[in-house]
This record gives structure tokens, sequence and C-alpha cells, in this order.
């Protein structure tokens, strides 16, 4: 029996697969620039946050898009962590909800790569609670403390159900300490980051105008994540009318998002047919 409940978001959030030379329509001979999400996005969310590998395919398509378009790699993560993962140059990296960015020297008129770090300051602190909180929750079987550098995370995917609320309880009490800092939720995990003005939107924001795209009438931002995290910069596209959000989730939901994909497979082909529609419309291209 159909879920008539779900309908009008599938219909709001429509494939970007199937809807794909409409996404391109849009384009109308505007510069495309990729913002891509990690967990969950270019790579299956695992029980283990160190093993969440790309695969080798994701890795080709995603150099191939690098290639063509200009391309960030938006993530919670350390930013050294995620290029570890992904392991590729020419692209720009944001860690720790974008408040660790980096853009390459070529993606800008400075003769020098930039590095954006607004909560710098913050840095003796989170690694203060960082310690604080892996002592707390040594107890809790399965709970695992990762330091992002500008964020800590906590993940409780492997925890027992009837223990996660005692994991919160611990969390909280040393969070409490710490009123500069603020805790959110993603899947699986929660996030303890700066009270500060930024998020993964600020850092969209940031990194287009890095770019020199940020009038809305030259550029065309495509932005894919996953999480709620990412709901931030799909805000941003929406309020801003340019660009789209794309959602990867195989359940429809509440999202500032404008298109869905299911999972990260389907993520591979739709940059795999950015790629090939790049490639086509080069050569369809009159030669001056």
């Amino acid at each position: 029996m159909t879920n008539n409940a779900m309908v009008p978001e599938l219909m709001r959030h429509p494939s970007a697969l199937i809807e794909f030379e409409q996404i391109m329509s849009a384009t109308d001979g505007k510069q495309i620039v990729i913002f891509l999400d990690y967990d969950g996005t270019l790579s299956p969310i695992v029980d283990d946050p160190d093993s969440a590998f790309m695969s080798d395919a994701m890795r080709a398509a995603v150099k191939e898009v690098a290639r063509c378009f200009p391309t960030a790699i938006v993530s919670g993560r350390c930013r050294s962590k995620v290029y570890d993962f992904v392991r590729l140059t020419g692209l720009c990296y944001a860690g720790s909800h974008g408040m660790d960015i980096k853009v390459p020297k070529g993606y800008t008129k400075k003769k020098r790569p930039v590095l954006f770090q607004p909560a710098s300051e913050f840095l003796p602190m989170i690694n203060e609670v960082h310690r604080a909180l892996l002592e707390e929750t040594k107890s809790i079987p399965g709970a695992k403390v990762e330091n992002n550098k500008f964020c800590v995370s906590v993940h409780y995917r492997c925890v027992d159900e009837k223990r996660r609320s005692g994991l919160l309880e611990q969390v909280l009490s040393v969070i409490n300490e710490y009123p500069e800092l603020r805790m959110t939720g993603g899947r699986m995990v929660w996030e303890i980051r700066p009270t500060i003005k930024w998020d993964k939107g600020k850092a969209l924001e940031f990194l287009l105008e890095s770019f020199g795209f940020a009038d809305c009438k030259t550029a065309v931002p495509l932005y894919i994540g996953d999480d709620c995290t990412d709901e931030d910069a799909f805000k941003v596209l929406r309020d801003r009318g340019q660009g789209f959000g794309i959602l990867v989730s195989k359940n429809p939901k509440e999202t500032n998002a404008s298109y869905s994909l299911g999972e990260p497979s389907e993520v591979m082909e739709f940059l795999l047919r950015l790629v090939e529609w790049k490639n086509l419309s080069s050569k369809a291209r009159p030669k001056a």
C-alpha cells in the first residue's frame, strides 16, 4: 500500500538522476560549482568512522569532476582526515563543518593557497573537551570520541540503545561546563562545536566568494549531502535562489534541498553524468 503522507515529499524532491536534463538546462551556460559532503555521500555510513573509505571508482569520479568543475569537499571531519580518505589534490577541502578551509592557489587570484579558520581561538578548548569526553565516556562500550580539530564528534551507533541516554548525560555533563560550545545532532553522532555563527552554509558562501563566483548570475552551485548539517548549505542556496541542494537519502524527509539521490552509488552516477555532459557540451561548442 502506498503511504500517501510521503507522496508530497517525493514530488517536492525528485531524483536528481531522473531530472538531470532539467538541472542542466538551468545552468544556461553558467559555471557549475560542486560541493560534496563526505560520509554518507562519497562513502557509505559504517559502524567504525575510521573505516569510512571511499571506493576507487568513486575517487576516480570525483577526480574527473574536479577536472571539469571547481570542486570542494565540505565535511564535519577534520580536514586532514578527509584528505586522507579522498587522497586527491586539485580540489578544496573544508573540514570541521567549514571551520577549517583550504583553497588551492589555482582556485583564486592569489598566488598562494588560502587557509581560513574562523574558530582558531577555540582550539585549546576543543582539545580540552576532547580529553574530558574520552575520560568520561570510556566506560560505555561502543562509544567513540573523535577529535575533528575545531569540533568533537561523539559517535553512538555501536552503543547499546539502553545505554545511549546514559551516554548523553555524560556528554552533557562535560559540555555544560563550556558555555562557548554547543552540541548538535547528526546521523548517530553528537557534534560539539564553537557557538560562532559559522556552518556549512557560511562555508559555501566563503568558498563561492573565494572562487570569484559569489554573484548568483555567474554560477550554479550544486551541493550534495546527506546529513542535517548539510541543511545549512541547502538553505543558503534556496534563500539565494542560486543553484541546487541535493539530499542523499533513501527515505523522503523534510529538507531545504531541491532534489535527492538514494545513496553514494547514485551520487557517483550523477557525478559521472556531469562529466559526460561537460565533455559533450565542450565538443558541441563552436571553436573561436
